[in-house]
Order: C-alpha cells, then sequence, then structure tokens
C-alpha cells in the first residue's frame, strides 16, 4: 500500500477497475461556496432555519447561517463523478456508509476533496467487473473535514464493455 496523493483527474478518464490502486489517495480539486447558493438549496431541499433564516441562524447554535449538509454532499459528487468515476467504466454504486459532517460549511468556504481506496476485488458473480471502495474527505480552507463518508463503486475491468459499447 501506498500513501501518495496522486492527480487521478486526466480529461479523457479512460480508467477501469485495474487502474484503481487500493491505498491510494487522490485529490479531485476544489470547489467555493456563497449565501445565496446556500439559502436557495436549502429553501428548496433542505428548508430548515438554520439553513435559511439568517437573524435565526445568528442565535443558533452555529452562530450563523449554515450549509446543507446534503448541499456538501452534492458539491462533493461533482468533483466524485467529474474527475475520480470514469465516463467508460463507471456502472454503479450500491451505497455509501458512514457519512458525517463533523464540522458545519459555512458561506465563502472552499471545499476540497480526497478520495483514499481503501480496497478493491474483482466481482465473484460478474467477471466483467470489480468492486471498489474508498473513503472521501471533504476539507474547507481551513483544513478542517466537513464531511466523509465511505462510498462502493462498481466499475468495468478493462476490455469489457455494456451493450456494446463504453459506458
Amino acid at each position: 500500500m501506498t500513501n501518495d496523493i496522486l492527480p487521478f483527474t486526466s480529461p479523457d478518464r479512460e480508467r477501469y477497475f485495474e487502474d484503481y490502486v487500493a491505498g491510494t489517495t487522490h485529490e479531485l480539486g476544489s470547489v467555493g461556496i456563497d449565501e445565496a447558493e446556500m439559502v436557495a438549496f436549502a429553501e428548496k431541499y433542505d428548508p430548515q432555519k438554520i439553513h435559511t433564516d439568517k437573524a435565526f441562524a445568528d442565535s443558533g447554535p452555529f452562530g450563523g447561517l449554515i450549509a446543507s449538509g446534503w448541499q456538501t454532499a452534492g458539491l462533493m459528487m461533482r468533483l466524485y463523478a467529474l474527475r475520480y468515476l470514469s465516463e467508460v467504466s463507471a456502472i454503479a454504486s450500491p451505497g455509501m456508509d458512514e457519512l458525517r459532517w463533523p464540522t458545519p460549511v459555512r458561506a465563502e468556504d472552499t471545499l476540497s476533496v480526497r478520495v483514499t481506496i481503501t480496497s478493491t476485488r474483482p466481482s465473484k458473480s460478474k467477471p466483467d467487473r470489480g468492486i471498489v471502495k474508498s473513503d472521501v474527505e471533504v476539507r474547507n480552507q481551513n483544513d478542517e473535514v466537513v464531511m466523509q463518508m465511505s462510498g462502493t463503486n462498481l466499475i468495468l475491468c478493462r476490455g469489457n464493455t455494456q451493450g456494446g459499447q463504453s459506458i
């Protein structure tokens, strides 16, 4: 196992199961968030006052507005989908485990995503694919963990396609 941090963001993203190596860590880039975006997301998807009402949030337990954890997850997912998963081999995800938001996300934060591949194994029932398990960390500009989770992805092996086309 290696603990090197590698860029895993090639534009063509032609990666297959064999390219996901257990023990490697990949930086996926960063994304910013602003107050208007936070409030708009929360009003539509997570209408709790700690996300939508500045006066209420200022006097609440977090001392101000905070982003919905689901928005943080969505921002992470964009980088994960565009820079970690491959258009030619990513099939699906059967789920995630241990989703946590240990530190609130605030307006003007810059969030960075880091993925560590924890294990890989060929599928026992479908030899054209493998299972990749990864730990995902999202950190703010102060290097505080604002979200963490473990995810599982089904990834095609090199030389395999579905329906006659790469996916």
